[in-house]
């Protein structure tokens, strides 16, 4: 049998969804049109809406960590003795 020098799994690269990108979109092109940055006039509806946005969505969950590394590791200590 030939000797392992590595056993490892490469990550699945996830999609990165983000529910509020239209409302930042809305945002940064009204700061960019009427340089109001404190959003006191024109910006004030986009902000509103931003924020509105970022408190209901739900993207802010932590995804366990997968273990499988961990545990390939740890066998292959005794596969290669």
């Amino acid at each position: 049998m030939p000797k392992l020098i590595k056993l490892k799994v490469k990550p699945r690269k996830a999609d990165v969804i983000n529910p509020c990108v239209p409302e930042l979109t809305a945002m940064l092109g009204c700061w960019a049109v009427s340089h109001d940055l404190k959003n006191t006039g024109e910006c004030a509806q986009a902000a509103k809406n931003l924020a509105e946005c970022m408190k209901t969505s739900s993207g802010s969950r932590k995804v366990a960590k997968s273990t499988i590394n961990y545990h390939l590791a740890r066998l292959g200590k005794n596969l290669m003795r």
